[in-house]
């Protein structure tokens, strides 16, 4: 059996589309983002960035098929018609001891509980109302993309999987604080402790 990465954390912040986890995400790698011990890995995706909404490296299609195939992503899935991936560096910052976070999709939860030795997922949702405002406001995809997006709003994780939960609504400040509570606390644990899921 191959020895799971460490001894850092991977911090997994999944949830639906709409659910504000680039918001959160933003606002902690502005509080957090000057600190050796934390690392956000900037995603790739074969889409253009749009900076105000979703900050990426865009890459094409089969820039992203060479990166799977020579092992340049720490994780890698396809959604919404989509490539998206991790980059290595999140590997090396791991080895390193950091803690590291990620907006990531729930498919690729039990390979990075495989790969690394801490991982820890966060669960960020809002009611299904606050999801279609903002995927409407975002402007992003087309109404059938809208309404395909919100039947997926259930989101059940994979069978086994805890996580913390923050709900997002109201100002993003409050899920923003209670996700880089987690962080620092992995952080000042050496990113090996359990997380408070109160």
């Amino acid at each position: 059996m191959t020895e799971r990465l460490g001894p850092g954390a991977f911090v997994a912040v999944v949830g639906p589309s709409g659910a504000g986890k680039d918001t959160l995400l933003k606002l902690v790698q502005d509080r957090l983002g000057t600190r050796a011990d934390v690392h956000f890995p900037r995603r790739m995706i074969t889409r253009e960035a749009d900076r105000a909404l979703e900050d990426h490296d865009t890459i094409s299609s089969a820039e992203f098929d060479r990166l799977r195939a020579d092992g340049g992503c720490a994780l890698s899935w396809r959604a919404h018609g989509l490539g998206y991936g991790v980059p290595g560096s999140a590997d090396e910052a791991i080895r390193a001891g950091a803690v590291v976070l990620c907006n990531v999709s729930r498919s690729v939860i039990p390979v990075a509980l495989k790969k690394y030795a801490r991982t820890h997922v966060v669960l960020v949702t809002a009611p299904v109302s606050v999801l279609a405002e903002r995927l409407a406001n975002r402007g992003r995809e087309s109404r059938d993309d809208v309404a395909r997006r919100l039947k997926r709003a259930a989101y059940d994780l994979p069978e086994g999987v805890e996580a913390v939960v923050i709900e997002n609504v109201g100002a993003p400040q409050t899920g923003a604080r209670r996700l880089a509570d987690i962080v620092l606390d992995l952080a000042a644990q050496g990113a090996t402790g359990r997380i408070d899921k109160s």
